[in-house]
């Protein structure tokens, strides 16, 4: 099976119906990538395929054949964290730091969808689970990186 993952293409010989989170980390030791719930509830296995933030802990890898796969460690371009990952850190919103990594991909792909979000649109897009109960640092961070991005694209253009 041919998967593309954080641009490169990656041959796995794996059965057609295991788990892409299974394969990200038992075959490829990609182990940002988190099991929580095992039922795609929580979202601690959230990565991007083709852009969406999608639960990989149900999903067949053979589902994934063809698209853009992109986890958390595909995140960070050039050495440099992204928008997402400074707000983070800047209103320190990992507790226990295990849906993290989920959360960060939701985040991405939430901003990538929509620069500029609402309160509302965020506790809509945002359905991870956090054990620790971040979510108003979670909802300011991603706040946050979106005035960060939009400076960005400012200073570029």
């Amino acid at each position: 099976m041919e998967l593309k993952i954080n641009g490169a293409i990656r041959n796995i010989d794996v059965e057609d119906n295991m788990p892409l989170l299974w394969v990200l980390r038992d075959e490829l030791n990609m182990t940002g990538t988190k099991y929580g719930c095992g039922v795609s509830a929580c979202g601690a296995c959230t990565v991007q395929i083709d852009g969406v933030a999608t639960r990989t802990c149900t999903l067949p890898a053979s589902a994934a054949v063809g698209k853009e796969i992109k986890t958390i460690e595909g995140v960070a371009a050039n050495g440099q964290l992204s928008a997402i990952q400074k707000a983070w850190i800047e209103h320190q919103v990992p507790q226990c730091g295990y849906c993290q990594s989920g959360m960060i991909m939701a985040a991405e792909a939430l901003l990538d969808a929509n620069p500029n979000p609402t309160d509302e649109d965020i506790d809509k897009s945002m359905t991870n689970i956090c054990r620790c109960g971040t979510y108003q640092r979670i909802r300011s961070a991603i706040h946050t990186a979106a005035k960060w991005r939009a400076e960005e694209t400012t200073l570029q253009g």
